[in-house]
């Protein structure tokens, strides 16, 4: 072209013309991913985006970063969050525990596939689909509140949450230090007092059905008996369990037939008590007192064999007369 007309075109500009033109057919792209639009849900409480910001929330002000546990309502934005120092199973029970309290319990939960949400399975394993065999507390504590989880495989996917913690990273930290919170307690009671209480009622948006999908807590769950940590235990002879290395007595008077060598469901819950179940009634169990070692005595010196010969070499009889009768 330079050489021919005088005119400079870039390769990129000369193969546009040429495509536009019909004499150049450029390759058609295939697509690797796609994220489709999502609508909103219909109805308040329907789903929940669950998600963790870590973050300097108070900056300079606290000795070490906190955790910002929220839940946001995908049909009206209404936020719920709480700070937290560390990213642990207690410390998201705790957060469901106040969001349902407040709220009831939504119909489903949209969160990431982090440890404390998914079991973590063996490479290549195909057994059955996370139950009660195979599931995290978290997990459990789902499936006893009758709260469905849905795991998310891109960050994209619950955009929603993402874009709120982007929000919360600039005006929340700002809130903070006007309020002059220095502690998580501080920091939680600005979040319930003022933060939460203007933001919502600022960027809350009217969901396209007026009906609330949150539903109540009935007689038959208990969420001090749900939000903690279940395992189940065998009842010995003695009428204990073994729980993190000790012994834990069941009282005299929750004893029953058939009790011995049956197994229990035990929760240590989140008010730092062990309990258990027998029959309809909940019973707490107290710790056993660890037995004393004996003392260990020096050990005594062991007493001397005694010499045995070698056959034929038995020499008790040396310088042994013995008289013959006349």
């Amino acid at each position: 072209m330079l050489k021919d007309l005088g005119i400079r075109l870039s390769r990129e500009t000369l193969r546009g013309m040429l495509i536009r033109d019909g004499h150049w057919k450029a390759k058609t792209q295939k697509v690797t991913e796609v994220h489709v639009w999502r609508p909103r849900r219909s109805c308040r409480g329907e789903l929940v985006q669950w998600d963790t910001s870590i973050h300097a929330w108070l900056g300079e002000r606290g000795s070490d970063k906190m955790y910002l546990i929220a839940l946001i309502d995908d049909a009206t934005s209404k936020l719920y969050a709480r700070l937290v120092p560390a990213d642990t199973t207690e410390h998201h029970m705790r957060v469901l525990w106040g969001y349902t309290e407040l709220n009831g319990r939504p119909l489903a939960t949209y969160t990431d596939q982090a440890w404390l949400f998914r079991p973590t399975l063996a490479p290549g394993w195909k057994g059955e689909e996370p139950g009660p065999r195979n599931e995290t507390q978290t997990g459990r504590a789902f499936r006893e509140l009758g709260i469905e989880w849905i795991g998310a495989h891109s960050p994209q996917a619950k955009g929603r949450i993402e874009r709120c913690f982007g929000t919360l990273q600039d005006r929340l930290v700002k809130g903070l230090r006007r309020a002059g919170a220095t502690t998580p307690e501080d920091a939680n009671r600005y979040l319930d007092t003022e933060f939460l209480k203007e933001g919502n009622e600022r960027f809350t948006v009217q969901p396209a059905n007026g009906a609330d999908a949150h539903r109540p807590m009935t007689k038959m769950l208990s969420l001090e008996s749900i939000l903690n940590h279940v395992e189940q235990r065998q009842v010995t002879n003695d009428y204990t369990v073994a729980w993190e290395g000790q012994k834990w007595q069941i009282p005299k008077a929750a004893v029953r037939p058939g009790l011995r060598r049956s197994t229990n469901r035990i929760e240590a819950r989140l008010d730092g008590t062990l309990q258990t179940r027998i029959g309809e009634h909940f019973v707490m169990l107290a710790a056993c007192e660890k037995a004393d070692k004996a003392e260990i005595k020096p050990e005594q010196r062991r007493p001397a064999g005694r010499h045995v010969p070698q056959p034929g070499r038995s020499r008790w009889m040396k310088n042994l007369s013995v008289a013959r009768p006349k």
